[in-house]
């Protein structure tokens, strides 16, 4: 597969109802099993522990995910990021065991009070791909009571936190993935983070193909509009691939029509934790089950974590623990 396969000029309408007639790339599906603030407060099935990770990576892998996104969490405060890099080596090496081909994913994003050494934990348990936020973002979040018998209980509260990242720090986040060959997954919440990509390709940090995760619908990130989706895809730089997060609701709307615009998604219990109003998804297999049906009925095949990794340009061999 030759990279003008799947990376292309996404604003050249011709070329767009071109791929349309004779078909898009497979659609790479990661899951984001777990977030960073949350546990079984939020939700009974999310999963907190190595064991509960690698179990529902491994179905949603099963479902049709090629990549799973990894919050490896602080053993002492389960609902807590960890920033320990044994314990991300824990989870990874678990979900290796089940998950022979999967790419694994590990968030550089942590917890609302990580230092940036402490975000970087996860880079040291080598994994294939890392997430790499192109800037600065503001939170309020309120957490529901943790109450017993749930380990490690604590009252509701409002996270209202700034995640500060400088240059200096994506550039050192950068490097440091550069160094251990681990490509970055840019995370990208408005148009204005174009700047910080290319400040990375200027700094020589950066591989093609680039791949961009569109965070829409998080708080000070772009709105979670068609429109605005549109306007990310249309200000992305040559030889680049993307994939796009919907928040909540905006799930569902934001994958299908990343779908169809040619890119790929990310689903999973980090961004949403229902699968419609007034039900709760039953897990992450169940979001991957269905966006799987939604992309066939779409005409487009899913990926295979070979496929996904020629795609990404990663190696085929997947990592060891």
């Amino acid at each position: 597969m030759d990279i003008n396969d799947y990376t292309w000029d996404y604003r050249n309408v011709y070329e767009w109802m071109q791929r349309t007639r004779k078909g898009f790339p497979p659609l790479i599906i990661s899951a984001a099993i777990t977030g960073g603030v949350e546990g079984k407060e939020a939700h009974e099935n999310l999963p907190e522990r190595p064991e509960e990770q690698a179990q529902q990576t491994f179905d949603a892998y099963e479902a049709g995910a090629s990549a799973v996104h990894v919050h490896a969490r602080n053993p002492e405060v389960w609902w807590m990021t960890s920033s320990n890099p044994e314990d991300y080596i824990k989870v990874n090496s678990m979900i290796r065991e089940r998950c022979p081909k999967i790419i694994i994913n590990n968030t550089t994003g942590g917890g609302p009070d990580q230092t940036t050494e402490q975000r970087m934990a996860s880079i040291y348990a080598n994994p294939e791909l890392c997430s790499l936020n192109l800037g600065p973002f503001v939170l309020k979040v309120p957490l529901k009571e943790r109450a017993e018998p749930l380990p490690h209980p604590r009252p509701a509260f409002v996270y209202d936190r700034i995640i500060p990242n400088s240059y200096a720090d994506i550039n050192l986040y950068a490097q440091t993935m550069k160094e251990k060959g681990i490509k970055p997954e840019m995370e990208l919440y408005h148009p204005g983070q174009y700047w910080v990509f290319n400040d990375l390709v200027t700094g020589g940090l950066l591989e093609p193909p680039y791949y961009f995760q569109y965070v829409m619908g998080f708080q000070t990130s772009s709105f979670p509009t068609p429109a605005n989706l549109l306007g990310l895809i249309n200000e992305l730089p040559p030889q680049s691939m993307f994939s796009t997060i919907g928040v909540g609701p905006f799930q569902l709307p934001m994958n299908t029509l990343s779908i169809m615009m040619g890119g790929h998604v990310r689903v999973g219990m980090e961004d949403n934790l229902y699968y419609k109003r007034g039900r709760k998804v039953k897990d992450n297999a169940e979001q991957v089950a269905r966006i799987v049906r939604i992309a066939k009925e779409l005409n487009r095949d899913i990926a295979t974590p070979e496929q996904a990794r020629e795609m990404l340009g990663i190696s085929q061999t997947p990592s060891s623990y």
